[in-house]
């Protein structure tokens, strides 16, 4: 398996994705000074789906904890760090990638059959994601041999 480098929101290595079903989702950004930065995302624009549920994440005062660690068969998602940082590793079977979330102003798309993983948070981490299906406890794949399975059979 490929593992590529950490990728960093302060670098332009960030739009180097190498991992499938994924990619980087970059907002709109207005620097107001002194009344703060705006940051946008249009559907069909920046978020390519139609959004049917969003979710936040805070108070990850655990920075050993991990999140995630399933995949979807149907779903996909744009993750974005609002505040703080965290890591997110991604997983399509073949290759893996870590990408360090540390900027409000773009996110990652999360394809389905991906697996991902985030952790190391910082302290006043928030986590926003939006996704373009409501909660079906039948479309995740929380077993990570089941996954491998699954993606090595859509590659046929």
């Amino acid at each position: 398996m490929q593992k590529n480098a950490i990728l960093s929101s302060q670098k332009s290595v960030m739009k180097k994705i190498k991992v499938k079903h994924s990619g980087i989702v970059k907002l709109q950004f207005f620097n107001d000074f002194p009344d703060g930065n705006l940051a946008i995302g249009q559907i069909d624009k920046e978020i390519p789906f139609k959004i049917k549920r969003f979710y936040y994440i805070n108070n990850l005062f655990n920075e050993k904890n991990t999140r995630g660690r399933h995949a979807h068969k149907k779903t996909e998602q744009c993750i974005f760090c609002l505040n703080g940082r965290f890591t997110l590793e991604i997983d399509d079977g073949k290759n893996k990638q870590t990408i360090l979330m540390d900027s409000p102003y773009w996110g990652v798309l999360l394809g389905k059959m991906l697996w991902h993983n985030m952790k190391n948070f910082s302290h006043d981490c928030v986590i926003l994601v939006v996704a373009n299906s409501c909660y079906e406890q039948s479309d995740y794949i929380r077993d990570y041999d089941e996954f491998l399975k699954l993606a090595k059979k859509k590659k046929k």
